[in-house]
């Protein structure tokens, strides 16, 4: 178990971008395109074969060829001020057939991952994903922001299209988040980073989607690049999110008249104030909704 570095780069006062997969994928895709817009070179990686099982095994004329796992590999861009490396995880390393980290190999890969922040002078590391929320899919989602310190906290509303996530989701003063954004997180402030958790926020009813919501992945984008000072392009992510409404269309169509008549009473409540979610609510669109997607997975399978 272990990092390989592919080179040894002296950076200038560097920050961190870490993701892994998620719910509609939101944190990969803003991160990922992030790192595409300034042209990050691979710097290293994680060896994988501690934390996953292959995703494939290459065959060539019967003869296994070669073993491929899940990639988790760090990159590095030279900004002048401040430097950036980014660290993207194929897989979040899990036991029990959970999809979120969780276990001892969770702990291991975050640490690992701070090793190498902390190698190359890192001062702030940032998460990013998704956030649950009683929301409309024709609204601009918000960026949720958890931070390691009052001080960074404040600083982070001063971005726009930013709540914090107590506020957010009105229960109080106590949340969570799952998986190795949230563990990152929280190893980062106890080993002395600055930390930031980033999360786009995607309705309750399309949680569960099989495809991704990069409408929120902007949103993160937007929220990185102004932080950053990072002159973005969003052209790529507008003709994702173009595609992905056409779909969210055509299924909120098919849904039955009573929950398409709560979800759209959303619309005029929430261009004012945010409405609290309420359990009864969030389980009852939950169930519905997951009804649906396994109806459409069925059709989808039938021969033609």
């Amino acid at each position: 178990m272990g990092i390989t570095l592919f080179q040894h780069p002296q950076l200038n006062n560097p920050d961190l971008v870490a993701c892994w997969p998620g719910i509609g994928n939101i944190g990969m895709i803003a991160v990922e395109t992030l790192r595409r817009q300034v042209e990050a070179e691979e710097l290293g990686e994680i060896e994988p074969w501690d934390f996953s099982y292959p995703s494939k095994v290459i065959i060539r004329e019967g003869v296994i060829e070669n073993v491929e796992f899940p990639t988790n590999k760090f990159y590095v861009k030279r900004l002048g001020n401040k430097d950036l490396l980014f660290f993207i995880g194929e897989e979040q390393p899990a036991t029990r057939n959970r999809v979120y980290a969780e276990g001892t190999k969770a702990y291991q890969m975050a640490n690992l991952v701070l090793d190498t922040a902390q190698k190359f002078g890192c001062r702030r590391i940032y998460t990013s994903g998704a956030a649950v929320a009683l929301t409309h899919h024709s609204l601009k989602p918000r960026v949720w922001a958890v931070t390691s310190s009052l001080d960074l906290l404040q600083e982070m509303k001063t971005y726009q299209n930013i709540i914090l996530m107590g506020d957010a989701e009105g229960r109080g003063n106590r949340s969570s988040i799952t998986g190795l954004n949230g563990l990152l997180l929280g190893l980062a402030q106890k080993r002395g980073f600055e930390a930031v958790c980033l999360m786009g926020e995607i309705p309750d009813y399309l949680s569960g989607a099989p495809f991704p919501y990069p409408r929120a992945s902007k949103s993160i984008l937007e929220v990185l690049s102004s932080i950053m000072e990072i002159e973005t392009s969003y052209s790529a992510l507008d003709e994702m999110t173009s595609r992905v409404d056409g779909i969210i269309d055509g299924l909120y169509q098919k849904l039955p008249s009573g929950l398409k008549e709560r979800i759209e009473q959303r619309q005029s409540v929430l261009k004012n104030q945010m409405e609290a979610i309420t359990e009864a609510d969030e389980k009852w669109l939950k169930e519905h909704i997951d009804e649906l997607f396994q109806q459409r997975g069925s059709q989808d399978e039938q021969p033609s």
